[in-house]
């Protein structure tokens, strides 16, 4: 159960005194509804007297006009609006839930001037509300699946992971715009696992990679293909050997995709490793052994 999009009270001539209409319309069982004791202060009754002159004219009031909360609905409620103790405090009944077709026959069933008035009220906040929701519709589709999306992609992260702490290295799988640490942590894993030489195929270079293959156990060498060695790479390389553990990097210009090669296992990587997580990007486990590549330089 949550609570639905916010309305101005404005829209509805409620004095600010009052409780905002907005702040008692609530989703519960897939539909709009408000509740027999928020009603009843808007009408300024007695829940009691109004759940009363509901059990008089009961016919009226079919299933799909008008239902009790169960347990589990009542608690999820609660956790709702539960701001302070006062707004639960004395509910001992599980409260009756209206839709918009019950609040609309308490008109009929409450015949006051004040409920004759308020009842306007409420049907221009459900009316609005469903105006809003449908013209919003495609965007909330969108916002629940790339919240769907952003599970299933957080689950595939994640058993890459496990399966690198498990030393496992993961057959395949893809990182999304944004995920730029878990792309580059991801990288360095990899990196950690080598036990003898790392072999990077890159066209796009500068120090961010650098710092990737330092990420490498002591006596496992690095080497780098690139089709340009520009100055300023030049210059980082000379300034990096001279302080950690030699990188060696050769022209190549042959090469359009990224590979990057863990002793003789070698994957083929979506995107330049200084670009990891800026757009999506996938990386797969190929079945050919380093050799293969650097054969044919």
């Amino acid at each position: 159960m949550k609570k639905q999009i916010p309305l101005s009270t404005e829209d509805f001539g409620i004095a600010q005194e009052t409780q905002p209409i907005e702040n008692l319309i609530f989703e519960i069982r897939g539909r709009q509804v408000m509740l027999d004791r928020d009603l009843a202060m808007l009408y300024g009754v007695e829940t009691k007297r109004l759940n009363e002159q509901v059990r008089r004219n009961i016919e009226r009031f079919p299933e799909d006009f008008m239902f009790q909360l169960n347990n589990n609905e009542l608690n999820n409620w609660k956790s709702q609006i539960a701001t302070s103790n006062s707004v639960t405090m004395g509910l001992r009944k599980r409260p009756y839930a209206f839709t918009e077709n019950g609040v609309a026959m308490l008109s009929s069933v409450l015949r006051s001037p004040k409920a004759i008035e308020v009842n306007i009220q409420i049907m221009r906040a459900f009316t609005t509300m469903r105006r809003f929701l449908v013209t919003n519709a495609q965007v909330f589709q969108r916002l629940n699946s790339l919240e769907h999306h952003q599970i299933e992609t957080d689950k595939r992260v994640d058993d890459v992971f496990r399966r690198l702490e498990a030393g496992q290295q993961p057959q395949q799988g893809i990182f999304f715009d944004g995920q730029v640490f878990d792309a580059y942590h991801f990288v360095c894993d990899l990196v950690r696992t080598a036990k003898n030489s790392i072999v990077l195929f890159d066209n796009y270079i500068d120090d961010s990679v650098l710092s990737m293959l330092d990420k490498r156990n002591d006596n496992v060498s690095a080497t780098i293909y690139t089709k340009n060695i520009a100055p300023q790479l030049t210059l980082d390389i000379q300034r990096h050997n001279a302080q950690y553990d030699p990188i060696d990097i050769f022209e190549l210009n042959k090469v359009h995709d990224r590979f990057l090669c863990i002793d003789d296992t070698v994957y083929h990587i979506g995107a330049s490793l200084k670009d990891l997580g800026k757009k999506w990007f996938a990386f797969a486990k190929m079945e050919i052994q380093t050799g293969l590549l650097v054969s044919n330089i």
